[in-house]
């Protein structure tokens, strides 16, 4: 299967997005399937445009200009602005982190927060980070509004296993279908140290008020020491609430084009 230079350059900003620390040529060359002189070319050309950058060791890895084409682009939509005084008042009513997801075909992404912890421990992951859908309460809500088919493909196409899952994370494709099942019925997903150890999190889906897709999913994260199962049963109907006024919010950027929200 041959590619051409754009997909090749798109899928170079993509393996090193998920390498912070760079990438060795021979790595890179091997990420995208082409011989070393091309990935050079290549390389070289991301370094022209400004979108990459080498260390004195030689590796490779992105410059902010990428992430800043990124967050201008969300600027520009409104979708962020839009959604913030919700998420605001979410984090200040569960005391912990809450997060805003948008999804496409494939993946995940988030895009927006708001930290309602003040003190004790913080949870406060990186923004831009592409959910782990098989053990998030986020990927689960957001698997749980497709058929079983659709959800598995996705998952598996990701991986069930992942570095540093917590001790409750699905480890069979049938153990993450019993999730989906109790998602679709409570509305909500939750994730009892399942993501990582000693956290835990519950999501609910955000729907197109006139199409009926998904759009994405709000979360409320944070130590499984405060989100007990008590406070979550707690938190539940302040989520969905959250949910619904999201959906009337985001619904509007042209981010969610009646295509995009179809996927």
């Amino acid at each position: 299967m041959s590619f051409s230079h754009t997909e090749r350059s798109l899928r170079a900003l993509e393996v090193l997005a998920e390498a912070p620390e760079g990438l060795q040529l021979a790595q890179i060359a091997v990420e995208l399937k082409m011989p070393k002189p091309g990935a050079h070319r290549l390389m070289a050309e991301l370094i022209r445009l400004e979108y990459a950058a080498q260390a004195p060791n030689g590796a490779y890895h992105l410059t902010p200009r990428l992430v800043s084409v990124a967050f201008r682009h969300l600027a520009c939509l409104g979708t962020v602005d839009a959604a913030q005084p919700v998420l605001d008042d979410l984090a200040q009513a569960s005391g912990e982190l809450v997060r805003l997801s948008v999804t496409d075909s494939q993946r995940q992404v988030f895009v927006a927060k708001a930290q309602g912890a003040r003190g004790g421990l913080i949870y406060d992951p990186q923004m831009g980070e592409a959910a782990h859908l098989a053990s998030m309460a986020t990927g689960q809500a957001w698997l749980s509004t497709m058929d079983d088919v659709s959800a598995m493909r996705l998952a598996m196409a990701q991986g069930l296993a992942a570095a540093g899952l917590g001790p409750n994370a699905p480890a069979s494709p049938a153990a993450l279908l019993d999730r989906l099942a109790e998602a679709r019925a409570h509305g909500l997903a939750i994730a009892l140290d399942s993501s990582a150890p000693g956290m835990s999190a519950l999501a609910a889906p955000i729907y197109h008020p006139a199409t009926g897709a998904c759009l994405g999913t709000v979360s409320i994260g944070g130590p499984s020491t405060r989100l007990t199962p008590e406070r979550i049963d707690a938190l539940t109907d302040t989520l969905l609430e959250a949910a619904r006024a999201l959906s009337d919010r985001v619904a509007g950027s042209s981010y969610f084009t009646p295509a995009r929200a179809a996927i």
